[in-house]
């Protein structure tokens, strides 16, 4: 006689071998601070991708023997991908900030992560603004020097405020983030000298327990 089939499906959690389900959440802190520090980081990523990513349209013929160009703004799809390339450094510090959430000190992964994101940011700045004067050569405006009245940017000077900028939000960034560490470290101080300082409570002394007594009261 066979015995019937067995029939047990593994929870999703074992399939594998190892847990599926997250760590509990320690509380949320950490994806406090990653969110209110990824602010600055997105408009230090916003300047970088900027100097990264932009560039003019540009129309171009054959006039007299040589090539005319014509310079326009920056299309749609060119400005849609600089702001999607900017929210990648904010974005992905919220998911480390989600993440530290469940891990022990939690808060100072989120702090480190702000730091180390916006140093990688920026660290390319300085070649991403020759590339960007190169690919706008009259200026970020597209409106040649000679044109007095309505020139107002001439070639490299937006290049260089832009990285300026980002730098100096960068700045801001890690600055915050050093804070908010230290004083989370000097709070964790704080009650550690309290807990050492506090007196140990006095107890009123328990009334002994024992069995009944059985033994007769004498006559």
């Amino acid at each position: 006689m066979t015995s019937p089939p067995d029939m047990y499906t593994p929870p999703p959690s074992a399939r594998f071998g190892y847990p599926v389900r997250l760590p509990a959440s320690r509380g949320r802190a950490p994806l406090g601070i990653a969110g209110f520090l990824a602010l600055p980081l997105f408009f230090s990523s916003l300047m970088a991708s900027t100097l990264a990513l932009e560039k003019p349209g540009k129309i171009q013929w054959k006039c007299h023997g040589s090539i005319c160009t014509v310079w326009h703004d920056p299309t749609s799809w060119n400005t849609g991908k600089v702001w999607l390339w900017a929210l990648v450094p904010s974005l992905v510090l919220v998911l480390v900030g989600w993440l530290a959430c469940r891990l022990p000190l939690g808060f100072y992964v989120s702090c480190v992560a702000a730091i180390v994101i916006s140093m990688a940011v920026v660290h390319k700045t300085g070649i991403w603004a020759i590339h960007h004067t190169r690919r706008f050569p009259l200026g970020v405006d597209n409106i040649p020097r000679t044109n007095n009245f309505s020139n107002l940017w001439n070639p490299g000077e937006w290049e260089k405020e832009a990285r300026a900028t980002a730098i100096s939000l960068q700045h801001w960034t890690i600055g915050i983030a050093v804070a908010a560490m230290t004083v989370m470290l000097l709070l964790w101080l704080r009650d550690q000298r309290k807990s050492r300082r506090r007196p140990g409570v006095v107890g009123v002394p328990a009334e002994g327990i024992h069995g009944p007594d059985i033994t007769s009261p004498g006559l």
